[in-house]
């Protein structure tokens, strides 16, 4: 039988290397953030505990198998997941978090089994995944006919879709949008990366886009 130590540990331990990719999703505002991948880690550490201490209990008397209750929980992640996918017009956004919801679910069955290494390890690839290959994927994007643009505007009701008819105008599309809160109540800050048919008019829209009496800024990131 496992100790009241080694429980501890294990959901202990959970909750730590789930934070951390929690709070890499947080950091970017996706739909499941910090406390959602941490009760998903820690649900499934649990699950394989109780498989675990199911079949040290009746051993002997039956033929329990201690991986079947995990085995639920992959297949069972997906209605959270889909819960997190979100589809606008030819755009699909949520797969990632989707993916790293069900990344955590099995570092949580790694870590409630007491396969420490696997899941230190996959915890630590799942980040530098999110985090570096994010980056390597947006400036992939950019030498292509794409570009990431940051503006200050003040937050009145349509004036994202004011926004997206100018883009439009030039034959842009949005394929993700990013929303930043200012100091200041009456401001936010929005990212947008933008595709482009003809990337030769980039300049074209931050040009037209500075003279909307209410945007206050806009630069272009990459």
């Amino acid at each position: 039988m496992l100790s009241t130590e080694q429980i501890l540990i294990r959901l202990v331990l959970s909750i730590v290397l789930s934070g951390l990719i929690g709070i890499e999703r947080e950091s970017i505002r996706r739909p499941a953030g910090f406390r959602t991948h941490i009760l998903v880690c820690v649900g499934s550490t649990l699950v394989m505990l109780v498989s675990i201490y199911i079949f040290n209990q009746y051993n002997g008397e039956t033929t329990l198998q201690p991986d079947r209750l995990g085995a639920q929980v992959i297949s069972g992640i997906g209605f959270l997941g889909a819960g997190t996918i979100i589809k606008e017009g030819n755009t699909v956004k949520g797969l990632t978090t989707a993916a790293s919801l069900w990344a955590v679910a099995c570092i949580g069955l790694a870590i409630g089994s007491g396969f420490y290494l696997g899941g230190i390890l996959t915890t630590f690839l799942v980040l530098i995944t999110l985090a570096v290959f994010n980056k390597a994927e947006r400036d992939l994007k950019t030498r292509q006919n794409y570009m990431t643009v940051k503006i200050t505007t003040f937050n009145k009701p349509g004036q994202l879709g004011k926004i997206g008819e100018i883009i439009g105008s030039f034959k842009g599309s949005i394929v993700s949008i990013d929303l930043e809160e200012n100091d200041d109540d009456e401001l936010i800050s929005i990212e947008l990366l933008i595709k482009m048919e003809d990337k030769t008019k980039k300049l074209d829209i931050i040009n037209k886009l500075q003279r909307q009496e209410d945007i206050i800024k806009v630069s272009k990131l990459k």
